[in-house]
């Protein structure tokens, strides 16, 4: 399934607030459905749940316990006032609550700071000539997307990683949605130090959006994940993503359990 028809096949209860869906095999991450995904179908929901939401600003995420399989999402409107709306969007399984999402959207609003320093990094998006790659054999949700990966390099960082990333199949899917489905697209930073792939598991996910609607050119964003502390099985990256004309479109910072 297509993350589109994935989206598509939630269905809504009676009540309004909550949707019932499924996780297929072919996007999970080890025995867990791949974060991004979990994520995309929380937003959707939350985006469906409440009338004329303004853009998305912000969201706090909590990876609590594997989701496979059958999925209820059930969502909650925590706070609406003039300028924002908060949404909460609990996604279970038959193994319990699994993700929790707090979103934030948020209207502009007139201010005399108008300040950005986001320089894009110097990883040019794929050309003609590039040989990128569709995902990898042994983890199943990476068969989705395609990549193109730059892990070596003078100006790069012992545990920095850029790759580039597009989904297969995205037509028809809200820019956002396709965007945090994306964004969570990279390795734990932290690997590139070790060398080698251990168990590891998401545990919180801060996802900030910049500018009030996401859009790129062919599919292609920029993702970028930096780990500055990674000690005793606990790791913290900071992260961006970037679209093709170099534009930063979103920030975030990720806690990260490995096992290695």
């Amino acid at each position: 399934m297509t993350l589109k028809e994935i989206l598509d096949a939630l269905a809504p209860q009676p009540d309004g607030m909550a949707w019932r869906g499924v996780i297929p095999d072919g996007w999970l991450q080890g025995r867990t459905s791949f974060g991004g995904l979990s994520a995309a179908i929380a937003l959707h929901c939350a985006m469906r749940s409440e009338p004329d939401l303004p853009p998305l600003r912000s969201a706090q995420v909590s990876f609590i316990g594997p989701l496979a399989g059958p999925i209820q999402v059930v969502t909650h409107k925590l706070r609406r006032g003039k300028n924002a709306a908060f949404i909460q969007a609990d996604v279970e399984s038959e193994a319990g609550l699994g993700l929790r999402c707090t979103f934030v959207f948020m209207r502009a609003i007139e201010s005399e700071i108008d300040h950005e320093d986001t320089p894009a990094p110097d990883f040019p998006r794929p050309g003609p000539d590039d040989t990128t790659f569709k995902g990898n054999p042994h983890v199943a949700f990476t068969r989705n997307f395609e990549f193109l990966d730059r892990r070596e390099g003078p100006n790069l960082k012992p545990a920095e990683w850029l790759r580039w990333t597009r989904l297969n199949e995205r037509e028809g899917i809200d820019p956002v949605v396709e965007l945090i489905a994306i964004a969570d697209c990279l390795p734990p930073a932290a690997l590139r130090i070790l060398g080698r792939n251990v168990p590891m598991s998401s545990l919180t996910w801060i996802f900030n959006v910049l500018g009030p609607q996401p859009a790129t050119e062919d599919g292609w964003w920029l993702l970028r994940s930096d780990a500055d502390y990674a000690h005793a099985g606990s790791s913290s990256q900071v992260m961006g993503v970037w679209n093709a004309r170099g534009e930063k479109v979103a920030e975030q910072m990720q806690s990260v359990a490995i096992f290695g």
